[in-house]
This record gives C-alpha cells, structure tokens and sequence, in this order.
C-alpha cells in the first residue's frame, strides 16, 4: 500500500519476511554486473548480498578518483522493483543521494548527466533499516538497471556495503509478442519506510 509506515513493532509480515522479499540479488546476472569507478575489480558485486550478510562489513565497495559510483545491473528476467535498502560507510562516505535509470543498458558517467527516472535524497544508514521506495508503475518489468550514486557526505570517496532490492520476478519471455496489462497504481512519493520506528516520511 502507497505511505505504509512499516516499523519492527507494526507486526506486518514485510518485517518478518525482509529476508524473503530482499531476494532479488539471486535474480542478478553476476557475470555482466558492472560497477564504475571502483576502487577494486569486482567490489562492487559484493554489495548484493543475502538480507542476513548485509551488516557484514567485510565485504563493499569503495569508489576510485572521485566520490561517484555507477552500478550497471542486469537481471536475469523481468523484475517488477518496489524498493530499496542502501547501506553506506561512515565518516561522510555514506552517499547522500541516489539516481535510477530503468533499462538503459551500459550507462556510462556521461550518459548519467541525462534525467534519471527517479531521484532520491538518502540518509545515513548503518543498519539497513531505511527503505526507499520506487514507483512501480515506472519500475516495471526491468531487466536492466542502473544506480547512480553522484555525491557523499563530504569524504573523498564513498563506501557502500549493501544495496537490497525488493520486488517481484518473473522469467523473461524468448518467443512469440506478449502482451501484457498492468494494474494501474498512484505513484509513491519519494519517502523512505524506517523499518525501526512508524516515523514520517522523509521528501
């Protein structure tokens, strides 16, 4: 439902379930997952990552020259994404803001200078406990997304531990043209959902 405050106290079956429904890692083409601007080859795959390994602070990644980094993610089918956890560093190398880009396959720093589908201003997070949730009308059927995360909060370079992603997948379709009818829902404000306490939302 569009605005529902979830908190560890509300009983909702999304707080006892978030391992479940954060599974969206296991749908992600590995092989052709690219991160820019990374400090080390490949870190940037490490930050999908099963909901019970996300406070596992061995395992990020740090940007290279600049404080941007830029995730290029294919999926492995079509993915009808509602959320998003991001777990950033301490310090000021948590990103403070986040740019989405729905099926636009191998976006570089250039093409990112274009309007994004959607925006975010992030808070702080350790935990994993902040969700941001996305338009789904916008997001559906995904097979390819990128993450821009374009400034910190005032290091040099940023860190990320986890990124979760929350939706729904389904397995692509290799023949024929299908044609398919979505419910039409209201758009979801750019707020975030504190999984800790029923606070408001955050524009």
């Amino acid at each position: 439902m569009a605005g529902h405050l979830h908190s560890s106290s509300c009983g909702c079956d999304h707080v006892e379930t978030l391992g479940v429904e954060y599974s969206l890692y296991s749908k992600i083409n590995m092989e052709s997952l690219e991160c820019l601007n990374e400090s080390a080859d490949g870190s940037g795959k490490l930050v999908f990552k099963p909901w019970d390994e996300r406070l596992d602070r061995t395992k990020f990644v740090q940007s290279d020259v600049d404080e941007e980094l830029l995730f290029n993610i294919p999926f492995t089918g079509n993915v009808k994404l509602k959320g998003i956890i991001v777990i950033g560093g301490e310090r000021g190398s948590h990103p403070s803001k986040m740019r989405l880009f729905k099926n636009r396959e191998q976006m570089t720093f250039d093409d990112v200078q274009s309007k994004a589908d959607q925006e975010f201003e992030l808070v702080e997070d350790q935990s994993g406990m902040l969700e941001y949730p996305v338009k789904v009308v916008t997001f559906t059927s995904v097979h390819h997304l990128s993450i821009h995360f374009p400034s910190n909060y005032g290091a040099e370079t940023t860190e990320i531990y986890y990124i979760g992603l929350r939706g729904e997948w389904t397995e692509a379709h290799r023949h024929g043209v299908t044609i398919c009818s979505y419910e039409t829902m209201p758009s979801i404000s750019d707020h975030i959902v504190d999984w800790n306490s029923a606070s408001k939302p955050i524009d």
